[in-house]
């Protein structure tokens, strides 16, 4: 059994898709209309992962809580922060100890729709 998508919530999906491709790397693996007003069913895949994204309507101010969260298998953090910064992405805190995880290593940014993500160390 796996996941087969987390919803990401977005107000704009040509500018989520250009971030998450641009910045993060993912690739389109869906991009298809759907229903009214020309909202569309995309699902972005991320490398050597089972789960994609799958964008849903953002009907409210972004989240203070983070809604997605990266893990690192090379446990690179900083690497990922240094590359973020270098793409214009807004980091809102740097490679530091993980406060839930003693000996694990989380940095936070924003995504272009103002969601709170983490990238952190396996």
């Amino acid at each position: 059994m796996h996941v087969q998508f987390a919803e990401l919530p977005v107000s704009d999906q040509d500018r989520a898709i250009a971030f998450y491709v641009d910045k993060l790397g993912l690739t389109v693996a869906a991009d298809v209309p759907m229903g009214e007003g020309g909202w569309r069913w995309v699902e972005l895949a991320l490398p050597g992962a089972v789960t994609r994204l799958h964008f849903i309507r953002q009907t409210a101010a972004p989240q203070d809580d983070p809604v997605l969260v990266l893990v690192d298998a090379d446990a690179d953090v900083v690497g990922w922060v240094e590359r973020l910064r270098a793409r214009g992405v807004e980091i809102t805190s740097e490679p530091h100890e993980a406060p839930w995880q003693p000996g694990r290593v989380a940095a936070e940014f924003r995504d272009s729709e103002g969601n709170r993500m983490v990238v952190a160390s396996s």
